[in-house]
């Protein structure tokens, strides 16, 4: 009798695991690391700043500390696993990311990296990691923005997998043209880069409208910009095609990933399809929102109180804390 229990045990046990895996929560997240640059000079790039010579005294001993605390606030955003996918703007290369899950606090992830060069003049690009164990990397691609302008955005990084073999993810990792020279006159780019995302979701759609649409990103538009929630339509009204910002009641709560001379913004932002958040079977996004990490070690509060994602540089001066940028974050579950 104790041959056969044992006998079942042994047989059972891949079934079980396999069912904890596919029915525990998965967090899925994006931060905006604040120019995580390594300290080499680029030739072909504006990176100048972050090197050992320049105003920045951008040091290895700084980029260590750097790329150190990133991977801890990672670490931390669920206290009972790592995040499944973590997608990033402001990471200089992949070789940045291939530090980043080495260190300590991530490497028992084993992450993989989806990255891909974009024409922005500094350098910065937007990347995707994501537990092997967890996620089935099937293809990528990116999306570029033709902008009119002399500055060229950064591509949208186009990511499609399989989460806990059992849901197709659609995944883009976007960060939009920024609001240098002011919100209104930059606003007509990030509506272009709003329809070219748009019209990958379309297309997408239009071959099986319950596919599972997952976008994040630092979109420098808030949820009730234009460029968010009319051209994207991320407006939450449940209609066909419409897309659910995760972040929008957040916004309307008073709640930012960003502080500018004391006004928070939401500008990151998780946006998902319909069928992940009104669905009565199988993957969907837990308690229909998103959230903001925003724990007091990553932020810096004034003598009056008031409170902000602590930073590395503000100019030229080095403060030593994290990003500028809140991450934010979405937990997945599973309904039978």
């Amino acid at each position: 009798m104790k041959k056969i229990i044992v006998l079942l045990i042994i047989c059972l046990s891949p079934i079980l695991i396999f069912s904890q895996n596919n029915n525990s929560n998965s967090i899925v997240a994006f931060y905006n690391v604040e120019n995580l640059f390594d300290t080499f000079n680029d030739p072909i790039t504006k990176d100048d700043e972050f090197t050992p010579e320049s105003e920045k005294r951008w040091t290895n001993i700084r980029y260590q500390k750097k790329i150190n605390d990133i991977a801890k606030v990672i670490s931390s955003l669920n206290n009972a696993d790592l995040p499944v996918l973590v997608g990033f703007a402001e990471v200089e290369n992949k070789l940045v990311l291939e530090d980043l899950i080495k260190t300590n606090f991530l490497k028992d992830g084993d992450y993989k990296i989806v990255h891909e060069e974009s024409p922005d003049i500094r350098g910065i690009d937007v990347a995707l990691i994501y537990k092997t164990a967890n996620f089935k990397y099937l293809t990528h691609k990116k999306i570029p923005i033709p902008l009119n302008t002399k500055y060229k955005v950064r591509d949208i990084l186009y990511t499609k997998g399989i989460l806990n073999e059992t849901d197709t993810l659609h995944v883009f990792v976007n960060h939009w043209k920024s609001r240098v020279g002011g919100q209104e006159k930059s606003e007509s780019q990030r509506i272009k880069c709003a329809q070219i995302l748009r019209n990958s979701v379309d297309s997408i759609l239009a071959i099986n409208k319950n596919e599972k649409i997952l976008i994040m990103g630092d979109l420098n538009d808030e949820p009730l910009n234009k460029s968010v929630f009319k051209t994207l339509k991320a407006n939450n009204s449940g209609k066909p095609k419409s897309l659910n910002n995760l972040m929008l009641s957040l916004s309307k709560n008073g709640f930012g990933t960003y502080n500018y001379r004391g006004n928070w913004s939401v500008l990151d932002h998780i946006i998902v399809s319909n069928n992940l958040t009104n669905n009565n079977s199988g993957l969907y996004v837990k308690e229909n929102t998103g959230h903001i990490f925003s724990a007091d070690w990553i932020t810096f509060t004034y003598k009056d109180g008031n409170k902000t994602p602590n930073r590395t540089y503000g100019g030229p001066n080095y403060y030593g804390g994290y990003s500028d940028h809140y991450p934010v974050y979405i937990v997945l579950a599973r309904k039978r």
